[in-house]
């Protein structure tokens, strides 16, 4: 098994290397995405076990976020929801022989940490404004500013560190084990390896909802008060 630190490209497209977590993230998105599109070109009012069980996810996923950040989830669903499936696809992969997550090499997670990063700081200025957004890193007190912005890297290392690190190692482990084992023994391992992708995307999502939930809460926090205050108001 190589190193997830260092990664032979495969191949080249003009100077662009393309890695094998790449090649294995473009075969995900195809498989999710053509699966997504055969599943709902004919939606019906009374739905098949297909549509069901995808209107089960979408719910599961609105329910999750208006839980955690009391809200309307339609404009957080988009996002939320595909870091949700491509992390749990993406951990689940490992389960096919031959192939190594793309959640498994830090370059990936980075990636993904980055996007809730974005997603964080554009959310926040479309709901509050460019200067409302800004004044959050002020509070309660300007003395915060520095701490506050730190608060903002550390957090997005975080959620790149506990998700490469869960993966890795439960890849490392069956690996290991499959060596010394044979291939009947890791099953137990490889069974609990499929617990822990399902938790680790999950852990993943309901953390991107909660950053993002936070930085948009004081604009949610204005207005449910003007909400309150206008009526009490005759």
């Amino acid at each position: 098994m190589n190193s997830p630190l260092t990664i032979e490209p495969v191949f080249h497209i003009g100077p662009v290397p393309i890695t094998s977590p790449v090649l294995v993230t473009w075969a995900l998105m195809a498989l999710i995405g053509g699966f997504a599109f055969l599943a709902t070109r004919r939606l019906q009012i009374v739905p098949s076990k297909t549509q069901a069980s995808l209107e089960a996810l979408v719910s599961a996923i609105d329910t999750q976020i208006s839980d955690t950040m009391q809200v309307d989830p339609s404009p957080y669903r988009a996002l939320v929801g595909t870091i949700f499936i491509y992390v749990l696809f993406a951990n689940w992969s490992s389960l096919v022989p031959g192939i190594e997550p793309p959640t498994a090499h830090i370059e990936t997670d980075a990636a993904l940490a980055l996007i809730v990063f974005g997603a964080t700081i554009a959310y926040g200025i479309a709901t509050q404004g460019l200067i409302g957004y800004l004044r959050t890193f002020a509070e309660p007190t300007w003395v915060m500013i520095p701490l506050n912005i730190v608060e903002q890297i550390t957090r997005t290392f975080s959620l790149i560190v506990r998700l490469f690190g869960n993966i890795m190692s439960g890849v490392f482990v069956v690996g290991i084990v499959l060596s010394l084992a044979g291939l009947l023994v890791p099953i137990p391992l490889m069974a609990l390896d499929l617990l822990t992708g399902a938790v680790q995307a999950y852990i993943f999502a309901v953390l991107a909802t909660v950053f993002i939930g936070a930085a948009v809460g004081e604009r949610r926090k204005t207005t449910r008060e003007t909400t309150q205050t206008e009526r009490k108001t005759p």
